[in-house]
């Protein structure tokens, strides 16, 4: 907070002496903020200001102290002293800080409702309410609703949590953006930005579909004859995703691979054969 100009209270030293032994001049400590304004009255009593030359800053100095002397004219010189004490009065004059301002959260799929996701690291360097922070979500233009049914958030704490079972398959990320705000008057804000990436499980099967089946087969149908096509996924991402398909021994079939979804038995070999995709679309 700051302020300019003459401080209230400051009061004309009371002297008992007269003429030249009343109170001769003023002095004051050094300080880099107030200066010493006298001035004189019409019966010539002379009157100390302590004038404030810069703004205050209650984050950086709360509290100033002066000695202010009054000095007689009197031979030898005598002196009082006042000691003064100036508080400094908060502004709400600084935002709220999120540290970092942008992070990334890594937290895997299905975890508990309730489990912590973090808490956000806000520092306001005003006092009292000024100071008081209060914590919301703030909605997404894409979609306004979706952060209040998957997570929670404590207004006092700033404490993220799950409110719901969190699926990759569904949404593998999460941009969460949180509002900071004091009870200040007038009040003011920061922002902390927040991605939430959530690490894929192995919580899906493999599907196996069979897209067309010959069916039945002659026993003198010749070699190569297309049995089936057959279409194979998974929803999990990376290796969790892969899918390996084969067919049991001793069988006179044999699996045919694409690069297309679909895959061709047919009744080329007596031999099973066992694939592993080249990439985790292949076979699926």
């Amino acid at each position: 907070g700051g302020c300019s100009g003459s401080l209230p209270g400051t009061q004309g030293s009371h002297y008992p002496d007269m003429g030249s032994n009343s109170i001769s001049t003023y002095q004051l400590s050094p300080s880099d903020y107030f200066a010493l304004s006298i001035s004189v009255r019409g019966d010539g009593v002379k009157m100390p200001e302590i004038v404030l030359e810069r703004s205050l800053d209650r984050e950086k100095v709360a509290a100033h102290h002066l000695t202010l002397t009054a000095l007689d004219g009197g031979n030898p010189v005598r002196s009082g002293t006042a000691q003064i004490t100036i508080q400094v009065l908060d502004a709400n004059d600084h935002s709220p800080v999120c540290e970092p301002p942008i992070s990334t959260i890594y937290l895997e799929e299905n975890l508990p409702v309730g489990t912590l996701v973090t808490k956000v690291n806000v520092t306001d360097l005003d006092e009292g309410p000024n100071g008081e922070v209060e914590y919301s979500f703030k909605a997404s233009n894409n979609a306004p609703d979706k952060l209040p049914r998957q997570f929670s958030l404590d207004p006092l704490t700033g404490e993220i949590r799950t409110k719901a079972l969190l699926d990759f398959e569904e949404s593998s990320a999460y941009e969460i953006t949180v509002r900071a705000r004091d009870k200040g008057s007038p009040a003011m804000e920061g922002h902390c930005n927040l991605r939430v990436e959530l690490v894929d499980v192995n919580d899906n099967s493999p599907e196996i579909v069979l897209t067309s089946v010959s069916s039945p087969v002659q026993e003198n149908a010749p070699h190569g004859t297309v049995i089936a096509l057959i279409a194979a996924k998974d929803s999990d991402s990376g290796e969790n995703g892969q899918v390996h398909l084969h067919i049991t021994k001793d069988l006179p079939f044999n699996m045919l691979f694409s690069s297309s979804p679909l895959n061709t038995l047919s009744s080329l070999l007596e031999n099973s054969y066992c694939h592993h995709p080249p990439s985790k679309r292949q076979g699926r």
